[in-house]
């Protein structure tokens, strides 16, 4: 191989042009088993199309211009064990805290989720994210259109993994809908119960607070000192009928967790490399599942958007692909990174 992979440990970042079965192959021998935290792979999918690289933008290939950037054409059987080699030495290479996103279509998703079982364990498929990468299209074919691809989520060891809880900022209409009251200083919030499921048998939080206790089934929030507190701040709402509510204020709301559908991260319209990825949706899984100086993984890192998203959050990073077009474009979005 052409890399000294101390450099790489050192460098703390590279992209390696090459098939990526050797290429884990020589990572495993020098230093890098169980080194991984997170590994994104966007592996072809058995589409039976040409990619080429044209002036104006990537496109599956129709006609003999550009060039031939990569080409895939496998019966279901060889695909299927392209995916599982692959998978078996990604999982030697990925920490105990390590986790894969691998992002493949509806069409073969089914059996290669099956091949996940099997490599990483049915106990570790954590989520399959269904992604909207496209805006709808009006096919002649009598089926509904395709407008989605999915991604399937699953831990080395599930519990350990890097999980870091990323949420999303509400926005005008989330707020207006969920916040739709506001008090005398212009705040937007709400009011959910002072009382949560179950009875406290012998604790305060089952007792008698302001000459009232809790309904039948459930116990107060907190001990009734703190509810005290709450309401000598002003942050209890008392109803017409005397029913107590604590007030939630949307400017200390912290977001709203993220969900397995996304609908915000489609494909860019004018790719410089098919097949290449939304940056935000990398961004956001670069963020939430590794941490600072993580090591990242893309085993077919085509144009190299993991790899910037890793860069730019300050992770370490490993990329390989056999395309030589896709490496020149790749390295040079990477020097664009300071």
């Amino acid at each position: 191989m052409p890399y000294k992979y101390d450099d790489i440990f050192n460098s703390g970042g590279q992209y390696i042009l090459g098939d990526n079965v050797e290429v884990m192959q020589e990572l495993l021998k020098n230093g890098f088993e169980g080194k991984f935290d997170l590994v994104y792979i966007d592996p072809p999918f058995s589409t039976n199309n040409v990619f080429t690289v044209c002036e104006r933008t990537s496109t599956i290939s129709r006609t003999k211009n550009g060039d031939v950037a990569y080409c895939d054409k496998f019966s279901k059987v060889e695909f299927l064990e392209f995916i599982r080699q692959r998978l078996v030495l990604i999982r030697e290479l990925m920490s105990e805290q390590g986790s894969i996103y691998l992002h493949i279509d509806t069409k073969i998703g089914h059996y290669v989720k099956i091949l996940m079982d099997e490599v990483f364990g049915e106990n570790n498929f954590l989520s399959e994210i269904t992604r909207k990468k496209s805006n709808p299209k009006n096919f002649a074919r009598k089926a509904y259109g395709n407008e989605k691809d999915v991604i399937f989520f699953y831990a080395k060891s599930a519990g350990k993994h890097i999980w870091n809880d990323i949420t999303v900022a509400h926005n005008e209409a989330d707020i207006a809908k969920k916040y739709p009251k506001i008090d005398a200083n212009g705040r937007k919030y709400n009011t959910v119960p002072l009382h949560a499921p179950g009875e406290t048998v012998n604790g305060v939080t089952g007792g008698m607070w302001r000459g009232t206790m809790p309904p039948a089934g459930r116990h107060w929030r907190t001990a009734p000192a703190e509810l005290d507190r709450l309401d000598e701040a002003g942050l209890i709402e008392w109803s017409k009928n005397g029913n107590p509510r604590l007030k939630k204020f949307a400017d200390e709301h912290k977001g709203k967790k993220i969900q397995d559908i996304w609908l915000d991260f489609k494909d860019p319209q004018y790719p410089k490399y098919p097949t290449q990825k939304n940056y935000n949706m990398l961004d956001l899984i670069v963020r939430q599942s590794s941490a600072p100086n993580s090591w990242v993984l893309d085993a077919f890192a085509g144009s190299g958007t993991t790899l910037v998203a890793a860069k730019r959050n300050g992770r370490k990073f490993v990329g390989i692909d056999s395309s030589k077009i896709a490496a020149e474009i790749a390295k040079m979005r990477l020097d664009e990174v300071r």
